[in-house]
């Protein structure tokens, strides 16, 4: 099995804070094993960073020169000008990329051809050890990095390989999908709130229904999400009628149409 070395990250932002707590939290790595870049105006990463123990640093040059993995984490339009200041230190280096939209051959031909490159796409429920991540690798990745990838992904929940064509439904799906699923759960409590509910009772039991749902879809596979609807649902009961409502309220269409809004966006910034 390959030696994971030191992780770097390039960035200070939620999705760097998420994995790096995850990290740990599985045992992958130890904070001293972690040190990250943060802009010197964000103290709040700052801090956060080194609540867990992490070293932070002001420039980029010192992440790259200490890390054998480095996570560029930084805003897309960002990624441009952090890779140029580090593109010489850069040979040698495995580099997983969260930038939204930033490709392949544009982080590649912004590297030394002796790097290493895989673009990589969590969420930010890798922060509890449920993530959904997926990866692409670059010309020059190798098979030890993919491993690599696969294991630092998958200790923060799950992790699937993909063709990069597929990546700018990835960030409408699974990179986006937790915002959509917090309405939902901000709707499903509010219902409950109008009905004579507890608030914070609401949330935990609409937050565990969700959970719990998601958890037999995928350990009730191959059984169709809509076999285990029916199951769900008795002749004239409260179910079906509140799947009537759902419908003449267009809740598949919108659901659907969000992820599809969410793609083309992302094809508009990646220029797809």
């Amino acid at each position: 099995m390959s030696s994971i070395g030191k992780i770097g990250f390039l960035g200070g932002g939620n999705m760097a804070k998420a994995l790096a707590k995850g990290f740990i939290s599985a045992g992958l790595t130890k904070p001293s094993g972690i040190i990250a870049s943060v802009h010197p105006a964000d103290k709040m990463s700052q801090q956060s960073f080194q609540a867990l123990g992490i070293e932070t640093v002001v420039e980029n040059v010192p992440v790259v020169e200490q890390s054998q993995v480095v996570f560029v984490s930084v805003k897309p339009h960002v990624v441009p000008t952090v890779l140029k200041d580090i593109k010489s230190l850069s040979a040698g280096k495995l580099f997983l990329s969260v930038a939204m939209g930033v490709t392949l051959s544009t982080l590649e031909s912004s590297l030394s051809p002796d790097s290493r490159v895989i673009r990589v796409m969590p969420n930010t429920p890798a922060l509890v050890r449920a993530g959904c991540s997926v990866f692409v690798r670059g010309s020059q990745a190798t098979d030890s990095d993919a491993e690599i990838t696969q294991r630092l992904l998958e200790a923060v929940g799950t992790c699937e390989p993909v063709d990069e064509s597929q990546l700018d439904i990835v960030t409408a799906l699974s990179g986006s999908g937790p915002a959509y699923v917090f309405v939902m759960i901000e709707a499903l409590a509010d219902g409950a709130v109008r009905m004579g509910m507890d608030r914070q009772l609401a949330y935990r039991l609409a937050s565990q229904t969700v959970l719990g749902s998601g958890q037999m879809v995928r350990e009730c596979a191959p059984t169709h999400p809509g076999q285990l609807k029916d199951q769900v649902t008795s002749p004239g009961g409260s179910t079906a009628a509140a799947l009537k409502h759902l419908e003449l309220a267009g809740f598949r269409a919108a659901v659907a149409g969000a992820v599809e809004a969410a793609t083309e966006r992302c094809r508009q910034i990646s220029g797809n």
